[in-house]
C-alpha cells in the first residue's frame, strides 16, 4: 500500500472520529493544526487507525510520532 493510499484512508478516519468533514490532513499535519485533535481524540484516532489497518502501535511508537507522516511510515512498515 502506498503512502498516498494510507493518507487517504487516514483522512476518512480523522473526519469520522473528529466529526468534521472539512478536515484534510497531510503528512506534516500535527495536533496543533486541527482544533478538534486533542489528547482524548488522539486515543480515538490511534485506535481507529489500528482497527482499519489491522495493526497495533506500542506506546513508544505513539509517543515518538511528531506528525501524521511519521504515523504513516510506521503503518507502512507494519503492513509491509
Amino acid at each position: 500500500m502506498e503512502k498516498t493510499e494510507i493518507l487517504a484512508s487516514m483522512n476518512k478516519i480523522w473526519r469520522d472520529e473528529l466529526d468534521n468533514e472539512a478536515i484534510t490532513i497531510t503528512e506534516s499535519s500535527t495536533a496543533n493544526d486541527i482544533e478538534e485533535w486533542d489528547s482524548l481524540s488522539n486515543i480515538q484516532l490511534v485506535v481507529a487507525t489500528e482497527k482499519l489497518f489491522k495493526i497495533r502501535f506500542n506506546s513508544a511508537e505513539i509517543a515518538q510520532f511528531k506528525n501524521v507522516g511519521e504515523m504513516i511510515d510506521c503503518i507502512k512498515a507494519k503492513i509491509g
